[in-house]
């Protein structure tokens, strides 16, 4: 059976599929080429070397493929590494991408049992149809793709968690205040991050694509509704204020929203989704340090450590 990457030890040689994350080249003091590539399966990652390399190797490791590796499991500054002697192509078409993208941990049948559970509780019918529709249209992208390429969410079915969870908490909040439309509010939680299943370039080695950079998820996802709206015939105000929700779920300008929060839906969408993103940072930080130990600084949190109790 093939070992997985959190079960490589020192010594380990290994001859199996992996996906090339990332990929630089270098030049050795004997003037040699060489790869320096990061390579993953769904337990995580590890570095690799692969020295003396060909024109053909430069070619076959091409961040985003997956690939047969021949290495070595080696110790390096008390961390191991692949020092690897051969690169193989594999064929993409037969590739399980489960295999090499980071899980969900939530598994994605359950994930999406709930997504069907907060479809049919939407009771307006405008709104239905509009979140149906754009739902349906990007399904398999929707049920697929990461949030981001990293930071928060960066694994399958991440956006769909990230929706999920969003949902959840912003259903629960709504509740305890006067007239909130809850059809709107789990609305905008389904659609407020739709744009990334084209900002993004999918599940493994995830990138920005050329509409990611150009324009953005925020703007991707109005248009999607405006677009939905248009072909659907609807004309009630309800299109609008999802196109609200989207593009003031960010806050401020600052951090990429046109306008602030000018609903009450819309300023628990801010929240809730401020709130996840941030507990997903800090979760996957901690889970690298042992108790009584602090992680590394975090960025989003203006450099700040966080300290994991002793239970």
């Amino acid at each position: 059976m093939e070992k997985l990457i959190k079960e490589f030890k020192e010594g380990d040689r290994i001859q199996l599929d992996l996906l090339v994350n990332n990929v630089t080249k270098g030049v050795s003091n004997a003037g040699a080429p060489y790869l320096s590539i990061t390579l993953q399966d769904n337990t995580g990652t590890i570095e690799g070397k692969k020295w003396d390399a060909s024109d053909l190797d430069t070619i076959i490791a091409e961040a985003g493929k997956v690939v047969k590796i021949y290495a070595d499991v080696i110790s390096y500054r008390d961390n191991l590494q692949l020092k690897i002697f051969q690169i193989d192509e594999v064929d993409q078409s037969q590739i399980d991408i489960f295999k090499f993208a980071l899980p969900s941990p939530v598994p994605q049948a359950d994930l999406i049992k709930k997504l069907n559970s907060y479809l049919a509780s939407l009771q307006d019918e405008d709104i239905k149809k509009i979140v149906n529709t754009i739902i349906n249209k990007y399904y398999d992208r929707f049920i697929t793709y990461p949030a981001a390429s990293k930071n928060h969410h960066a694994f399958a079915s991440g956006l769909l968690y990230h929706t999920l969870c969003m949902a959840d908490v912003a259903s629960f909040i709504g509740r305890y205040y006067e007239d909130v439309n809850n059809d709107l509010l789990i609305a905008g939680c389904l659609l407020h991050d739709v744009g990334k299943v084209i900002e993004l370039s999918g599940p493994i080695a995830t990138k920005y694509t050329l509409e990611g950079k150009l324009l953005g998820h925020i703007t991707i996802g109005v248009n999607e509704i405006r677009e939905t709206c248009h072909k659907l015939g609807i004309t009630s105000e309800k299109g609008l204020l999802l196109e609200h929700m989207v593009l003031s779920h960010h806050g401020e300008k600052d951090f990429g929203s046109p306008v602030p929060p000018l609903i009450k839906e819309a300023v628990i969408l801010h929240t809730v989704d401020d709130l996840d993103s941030k507990m997903n940072i800090v979760n996957a930080a901690l889970a690298n340090v042992e108790e009584g130990e602090f992680t590394q600084r975090l960025l989003p949190f203006e450099g700040r450590a966080f300290y994991k109790p002793k239970k």
